[in-house]
This record gives structure tokens, C-alpha cells and sequence, in this order.
């Protein structure tokens, strides 16, 4: 049947064949001539998108947050029965009355507030505090608490 079917319509089979083949030679040669004619268009697009993918690689290689690890040491304040380390306050040199403005300073209280408690004037708590940044080398009244809560000389 298959046969019978071949030899009755061989010739239109060859026929269709042929222009189906034609057609895809037209085709190639079109794409081929189209190619060949904007090769440069085509190269440059191909450049384009190669450096566009590039750039969006290397964008994002250069703005990926960067992890940093910080450690800090923290200082955990004594328990209640807290203890002077003494020997600290004799190696610095801090008076008593150092120490008392230390722990006023340590406890929020401005300089002028520490003055009416110790009844002292203003410029002689200025002078006690200035010789206890020297003495802790510090610059600022928090960095002094810091220091001394960390070298044991005040418990808050």
C-alpha cells in the first residue's frame, strides 16, 4: 500500500522535496548575505553585551557589603560586696578626694553639682578632674569612668 502510494505520487514527493529544499537554501543564503552585510553591527552588539555583562559582574563584586568583625572587650561591673583595687590607686597616685569626684563623675553628676556635694568650689573639682585624666590618661569624663571601672577603682 505504502508502495503503491509512492509510485502514484512520486513525482508531486520530488516536487515538494525540491521546494522545500530550495526554500532552505533561500533562507541560508539570506541569513548568510544578512550576516555578511551587518557584520560589524553584529560584532559590535556582541562587544556590548559582553561588556554589559562584565560590568554588572564586576558592580557587583565591588559593592557587596563587607563583613568586619569588631571585638570589644566588655567589662562586667562587680557584684555588691565590690573591693578597691588599692594597689592600682597607689601606682596612679589618686587621692581620696580624687576618688570622690571619680565616683561623683561616675554617677552623672556635673562638675558644679559635684562642687555644692563636696562643698568645694567650682575651679577645684576642674583641677581634681583634669589631674585624674592625666593620672588615668584619658581625655573625657567617660573615658575616665571606663578606665576605672575597668582597672577596678570604682564599682558602677
Amino acid at each position: 500500500m505504502f508502495r503503491t502510494f509512492l509510485r502514484s505520487y512520486k513525482v508531486i514527493l520530488l516536487y515538494g522535496v525540491s521546494l522545500a529544499a530550495l526554500l532552505f537554501l533561500m533562507r541560508w543564503l539570506e541569513f548568510r548575505l544578512l550576516i555578511i552585510d551587518h557584520a560589524i553591527e553584529l560584532y559590535a552588539a556582541v562587544i556590548a553585551i559582553v561588556f554589559l555583562v562584565l560590568g554588572i559582574w564586576l558592580a557587583k563584586q565591588l559593592t557587596k557589603p563587607k563583613t568586619v568583625l569588631v571585638e570589644k572587650t566588655i567589662y562586667v561591673s562587680p557584684s555588691e560586696n565590690f573591693e578597691r583595687n588599692e594597689k592600682v590607686v597607689e601606682e596612679l597616685g589618686i587621692s581620696k578626694r580624687e576618688l570622690e569626684v571619680l565616683e561623683l563623675i561616675a554617677q552623672g553628676f556635673s562638675n558644679h553639682e559635684i562642687a555644692e556635694r563636696l562643698f568645694v568650689s567650682l575651679n577645684t573639682i576642674k583641677t581634681h578632674s583634669s589631674k585624674l585624666f592625666e593620672k588615668l590618661e584619658v581625655n573625657r569624663r567617660t573615658q575616665a569612668v571606663e578606665v576605672a571601672k575597668r582597672l577596678g577603682i570604682i564599682s558602677l
